[in-house]
């Protein structure tokens, strides 16, 4: 199977702290992964969509906790919204795994594409505002 790139990191989307950039391009690879395997035949990308799925939750929890913690070091004063943003973020996530999971109807290409929107979209919005932030701190 050829592996396509179906979302990029771009430098605009560094938020200046090494290590949630490094989170944040693991993201889009995983995100990458999950577009890669609804390329494969039914019962194969089921099987594999499973096992990426859980990966990607799993990281997500680890790094909507480590941008938290971040956040709470510095003070951030929006950090009860941008909590919200990924507690929504997670629950829609679960909501969908729950429905993959029981058979119920689900487009796993719909799923990845909503998977990047809003990463991208997060990112490019929500996480800029503390990396500004962080950077008013420095001055």
């Amino acid at each position: 199977m050829v592996k396509e790139v179906f979302v990029e990191w771009e430098d605009r989307y560094s938020v200046g702290i090494p290590a949630i950039d490094r989170q944040h391009k693991e993201l889009l690879n995983l995100t990458n992964e999950l577009y890669n395997v609804c390329q494969l035949g039914d019962e194969a990308a089921h099987e594999h969509f499973r096992s990426v799925i859980h990966k990607a939750v799993e990281y997500v929890k680890f790094h909507f906790s480590a941008e938290e913690q971040i956040m709470e070091k510095i003070k951030f004063p929006e950090l009860p919204d941008h909590k919200k943003q990924h507690e929504s973020f997670v629950r829609q996530v679960l909501e969908n795994v729950g429905e993959f999971e029981s058979g119920k109807r689900f487009v796993p290409n719909a799923f990845v594409r909503f998977l990047k929107d809003w990463i991208l979209t997060h990112i490019a919005m929500s996480d800029q505002k503390y990396h500004t932030y962080i950077i008013g701190l420095k001055r």
